[in-house]
């Protein structure tokens, strides 16, 4: 089973160079955001993989909570923050807030004790490695849980908005598809970890990303100049 986060750690890392390569060319802050959220995902996947072929060691778990648990969907909200909001300057806000926090987590997260006899399992859970209870174990339900939720109903809200605009029909999917990859990597990743059921994370991690890349790609789609409709609703 560890192919599978390898090849999703490939495919994070091919969506963050396409992000960022738009970035260079746009400057658009949601393709910054999702390009450091993106090799966030890679590290994670590429941590997973080593620890699920050769076997977990305290610094591996470190970076895969870190990275994968923790900081990875934030990013992401943020990302779909700046695509929403009006005002930038919210946006902003929360980018600063975040900053903080990343800066929090790592110091937490990689300096906290490990219990290395809970590292022998195939997937290691957050509570039984770090302590149940105890800021890093905790980081990942007040930071990636509630942005996860945000992030979906963002989409779903910007998906509803466009349902009625046919010119709009490839960003109406693509978002719909976006959310559809993160709650794959959130179900995969809370069964396949919760019952120590390896092929549901590693499929579910390799899915999620390819689904969001999907979506992406297909919202991405230029809409046609000669629909004045269309270029009215783009904007």
């Amino acid at each position: 089973m560890w192919v599978f986060p390898l090849v999703a750690a490939v495919v994070a890392l091919v969506f963050a160079g396409f992000l960022a390569k738009r970035f260079a060319a746009r400057r658009r802050p949601y393709q910054a955001a999702w390009s450091v959220a993106l090799l966030m995902y890679a590290v994670a996947s590429i941590a997973l993989f080593m620890g699920v072929m050769r076997g977990w060691t305290p610094t591996q778990f470190r970076v895969y909570w870190l990275f994968g648990a923790v900081l990875n969907v934030p990013y992401l909200f943020l990302g779909e923050l700046y695509l929403l909001v009006k005002r930038r300057i919210v946006a902003d806000v929360v980018a600063v807030i975040l900053v903080f926090l990343t800066a929090y987590a790592v110091t937490k997260v990689m300096n906290s004790p490990i219990h290395t006899e809970a590292l022998t399992t195939d997937l290691p859970l957050g509570k039984d490695v770090l302590g149940d209870g105890t800021t890093p174990y905790r980081l990942a339900q007040y930071l990636a849980y509630p942005a996860y939720f945000l992030l979906v109903a963002g989409c779903l809200w910007s998906a509803w908005r466009m349902r009625s605009l046919p010119e709009l029909r490839d960003r109406f999917v693509g978002t719909l598809l976006i959310a559809v990859g993160a709650t794959i990597v959130a179900i995969g990743s809370g069964v396949g970890a919760g019952l120590d059921i390896v092929p549901v994370f590693s499929v579910g991690l390799l899915a999620g990303i390819a689904v969001m890349f999907w979506g992406f790609l297909r919202a991405s789609r230029t809409v046609p100049d000669r629909d004045p409709t269309a270029a009215t609703a783009s904007t």
